[in-house]
């Protein structure tokens, strides 16, 4: 880590190729882990159910089964699937049914690799550079997941807030206080808010909802992003995601031509706010503070 740091016209273009190539790995979590979600809660549900065995074959697994096309189901060559540059040299279309091919793929790879540009810039090769590279792989998947399918996985939202404690508890960003209380007011800002609104609806305008208002995995990803950012960050995050979320969902429903009832994903807003303030520290809490005058 040292010599990386010593020596960084070797450690950017290393750090490069490695975000692409998890950016390849992290395409096929997003596309892949939901589904084996949803075969195992099935499977369980029969169980619990006492229902009987049915035929229903596991969908890929993540690492094992090895890269194909969705649409012709042909596997794919080593060459194609070099991060980034296969989808070029393809020019966007599957070599054999010349279907075309989403454009997540290469933009999860790119985004991925300057996302860990970013944390080895800001925190150099150290622990704290291999931190910030968990804490924002897990902030990208998570987006993709929710993005793609409306659900945030407790398998990602709670390990990443434990890790984020693990990381405080050795002050590898600050002490372990702020992460735990971050975690806790994280989970507890968007509970209270989504309570607040439920009690409006049923109180004032008589309209019967559910009983949670706000997506519970919203509520634990704030809360693991409040273990990684500390108390001071959890308001920060809270006021940009939702600055970030009226902007570009209110852009998403025009250019769709979707209604405002509509259920819009808030976890990619809450990611996007969490790497800021998690890459900016203190300094955007103080310019907050300034520019309310409560400094």
């Amino acid at each position: 880590m040292a010599f990386l740091d010593q020596n960084p016209g070797l450690g950017y273009p290393l750090v490069a190729g490695f975000g692409l190539l998890l950016g390849s790995f992290y395409n096929v979590v997003i596309l892949r882990l939901p589904k084996r979600l949803v075969w195992e809660w099935k499977k369980d549900a029969r169980e619990v159910l006492e229902l009987p065995e049915v035929y229903d074959p596991p969908p890929p697994g993540i690492a094992v089964e090895r890269s194909h096309c969705p649409h012709c189901k042909r596997q794919l060559s080593w060459y194609e699937n070099i991060p980034l540059f296969s989808y070029l040299a393809l020019r966007g279309r599957c070599r054999t049914c010349k279907t075309p091919i989403s454009i997540q793929y290469p933009a999860v790879e790119l985004l991925t690799m300057l996302v860990m540009l970013a944390c080895v810039a800001c925190f150099g090769f150290g622990w704290q550079g291999f931190g910030a590279m968990v804490f924002t792989s897990f902030l990208i998947i998570l987006s993709g997941i929710d993005l793609r399918t409306q659900y945030l996985p407790d398998s990602l939202t709670l390990p990443l807030m434990w890790l984020g404690i693990i990381a405080a508890s050795d002050n590898l960003y600050f002490p372990l206080k702020p992460s735990v209380l971050g975690a806790i007011a994280g989970f507890a800002a968007l509970w209270l808010a989504g309570e607040l609104h439920r009690q409006y609806q049923i109180v004032v305008k008589r309209v019967k909802v559910p009983e949670v208002g706000m997506a519970p995995g919203d509520m634990k990803l704030l809360a693991a992003i409040g273990a990684w950012v500390g108390l001071k960050g959890v308001l920060p995050v809270i006021l940009l995601s939702s600055a970030v979320g009226a902007v570009f969902g209110s852009l998403w429903l025009l250019s769709k031509g979707q209604s405002l009832k509509i259920h819009i994903p808030f976890g990619p807003y809450l990611a996007i706010a969490g790497a800021i303030v998690f890459f900016s520290g203190d300094s955007l809490l103080q310019a907050y503070l300034r520019f309310s005058g409560l400094a």
